[in-house]
């Protein structure tokens, strides 16, 4: 992992306000679940902050998202017919393409025409995809899931510490991305056997409209390079003080956890992962280079998180350098999820810069969604 160094992030406190802000969190939570919570607005060099009391968000649904499968590939045919029941996902939104699976990599040019086809059959009203496969996860320079959001652009990748082309669709208050940006987040519904996915598909399924009660761990680790994110994690721990538990962490690792919702954290490898409990819904990567090497890579794969328990992750497939601005801000993520937005939503609104980065996870996850 390559340093960038840390960009200055300065914000305005708003400190005369806490003591107001905290009684009124007091009297709409004792009333309804109106959530006082923060939201950002964060460019390339800075972000502030302006607290506001909001209401639930809505959630992408069934009726949203397309299921792209590989029907050369038996397991994502497998996994694309038990989503599709699971989740009732309608027939015409199961797009069938067909290409030599296996490959970690697939070139532009391939990658051109399996899109053409994908969007012959994409329905219009459309707003996201789901991927059954987890190989490929690359395409050319960029990562595969940003390539269907967006379309191949090489504006997207960057060779070492440079910056890469923004997402019109960070910190969107947009509840339909592909109607209002022209984009389609997009998500791996990944593992190495269908027992793995099947699990994950089912975790996500069980976590909706539980309305859980875990923590968030942002962890600043000994690995410097890392933890490029550590402002942001203690930021984001005062900012949800008295909304909901966040620990900041100057430690490596945490272990037998029974309440994780959240873990973020930096190293190549993370140990003890398995002993913690993730709740259903829960959220969890770490910053390295190249996490999002789902096969066959020397640094922790972010499948890691998933066999763990978790319910979605993000990792890099290539050298990202340690931008901040190309991993998830959790308090961004946290924000969008708590107020009830679903997992793809709320993990592609937490990156800046998404072109080298993958997304795997249940997609319609929604555990702080209302009924």
């Amino acid at each position: 992992m390559k340093s960038a160094g840390l960009l200055k992030t300065p914000m305005d406190t708003c400190r005369k306000r806490t003591n107001l802000l905290t009684k009124i969190l007091s009297f709409f939570i004792s009333r309804s679940r109106i959530i006082l919570i923060f939201i950002f607005a964060w460019n390339t060099l800075a972000w502030s902050q302006v607290p506001l009391i909001y209401m639930p968000l809505p959630s992408l649904t069934n009726k949203d998202l397309a299921v792209i499968v590989n029907d050369a590939d038996p397991l994502s045919v497998k996994i694309g017919r038990y989503y599709q029941k699971r989740r009732n996902i309608p027939n015409n939104q199961i797009i069938h393409i067909s290409f030599n699976p296996g490959q970690k990599t697939i070139s532009k040019d391939q990658f051109k025409g399996i899109k053409k086809l994908v969007d012959m059959q994409t329905p219009a009203h459309v707003q996201a995809y789901a991927l059954t496969w987890m190989l490929p996860y690359r395409v050319g320079c960029m990562s595969i899931t940003t390539a269907f959001a967006a379309g191949y652009n090489e504006s997207f990748c960057a060779k070492g510490c440079k910056p890469t082309l923004s997402s019109p669709y960070f910190n969107s208050m947009t509840d339909k991305p592909f109607t209002k940006l022209n984009w389609r987040p997009t998500m791996m519904l990944a593992g190495k056997s269908f027992a793995e996915v099947k699990a994950l598909i089912d975790r996500g399924i069980a976590s909706d409209f539980t309305n859980p009660e875990g923590s968030a761990y942002l962890l600043v680790t000994s690995d410097k390079n890392r933890s490029s994110r550590g402002k942001i994690f203690f930021k984001t721990a005062l900012m949800f003080k008295g909304l909901w538990p966040v620990y900041y962490l100057e430690q490596d690792f945490i272990e037998n956890k029974t309440d994780v919702m959240f873990y973020f954290t930096g190293l190549t490898h993370v140990p003890k992962i398995a002993t913690n409990t993730f709740l259903p819904g829960a959220v969890a990567d770490h910053l390295t280079s190249t996490g999002g090497v789902l096969s066959g890579g020397k640094q922790m794969s972010i499948l890691e998180w998933l066999k763990a328990g978790a319910t979605g992750s993000y990792g890099t497939v290539v050298e990202p350098c340690n931008f901040v601005q190309k991993f998830s801000n959790p308090a961004v993520l946290m924000h969008f999820y708590l107020r009830g937005n679903s997992l793809i939503e709320a993990y592609w609104k937490s990156v800046a810069w998404p072109g080298q980065g993958v997304f795997i996870g249940e997609p319609l996850a929604r555990p702080f969604a209302f009924q």
